[in-house]
């Protein structure tokens, strides 16, 4: 193969034609099955069974989004889960505020054993850990409690918000902590007057992920509630089906519903989520 050979594919592998083909491929792959949950939540049982398929709604309706409500309490699952991922992500994010601070600005002796175990911890499986965070909750006698579910969404959320965090802080300049220190600020007060307020994008960006893993779980929501009035939005979607019957328009109007408080969540912080991912690889 000669250079000039090389040359041009190469610069066809770059060029805008594959570039356009993988922002295609991530389109389809991304907004597909939402855009498809989306219009199957306006169509009717037998229009979503008939052949051959069609893709639009030819008579659009609303009495999937009335049956989802009228069905089951989705009112409460959501009231629930806004709940549990509320208080978690706070919880997460002040608690790895502290960790990424230490980890970032004090001289720990084994920081690097401890970036590498919280990066190994990220990476367990949640089934495996289901077990044991049952039978400590059942041993604490927190089953059937929000606390159930936010102690362990904290715990599961924490490793990659400390991590986003930790890199955020490293990139934020010592002098001001320095000068806040020199006028009379203990160590958590520079943090939190001086340090925090700089880090909004780092702490949306972390924020932001654990209200989402938190809001969308469902293994340990499962396991761990039984109590009906304290089912979350993805165990109480799946009370929908039937023994035998699968009402999928209704299904995906109650998914639509869940979907929304997360969408617009995401919209409205989204240049800070994308700065606060960026932002600690580009500072310093």
């Amino acid at each position: 193969m000669t250079a000039a050979t090389v040359s041009t594919t190469g610069s066809l592998l770059s060029g805008k034609p594959l570039r356009a083909l993988a922002a295609l491929i991530l389109i389809v792959n991304g907004l597909f099955p939402a855009l498809w949950i989306l219009l199957t939540s306006f169509k009717t049982e037998a229009e979503l069974t008939q052949k051959p398929i069609t893709w639009l709604p030819h008579a659009p309706t609303l009495r999937n989004y009335l049956q989802a409500f009228s069905d089951q309490p989705l009112l409460t699952f959501l009231f629930n889960s806004f709940m549990v991922a509320l208080l978690s992500t706070l919880l997460t994010l002040f608690i790895s505020v502290l960790a990424a601070y230490a980890l970032a600005r004090l001289n720990l002796r084994f920081r690097d054993l401890i970036m590498s175990l919280i990066i190994a911890v990220s990476t367990f499986p949640l089934v495996t850990l289901l077990v044991p965070l049952f039978e400590t909750m059942r041993a604490l006698g927190l089953l059937n409690t929000w606390t159930a579910l936010i102690l362990p969404y904290t715990v599961l959320s924490l490793p990659v918000c400390t991590l986003v965090l930790t890199s955020f802080f490293e990139s934020i300049p010592r002098d001001l902590e320095n000068a806040a220190m020199v006028d009379g600020c203990t160590r958590l007060g520079a943090l939190f007057r001086i340090v925090v307020p700089l880090s909004a994008p780092g702490l949306f960006t972390a924020g932001i992920l654990a209200f989402v893993n938190s809001w969308d779980e469902f293994l340990l929501a499962l396991s761990f509630n039984s109590n009906p009035a304290l089912r979350t939005l993805p165990v109480g979607i799946q009370l929908y089906q039937g023994e035998f019957a699968f009402p999928w328009p209704v299904i995906s109007a109650a998914l639509v519903v869940g979907i929304v408080p997360v969408a617009i969540l995401i919209v409205i912080f989204q240049e800070r989520v994308v700065s606060g991912l960026t932002a600690g690889g580009l500072k310093g």
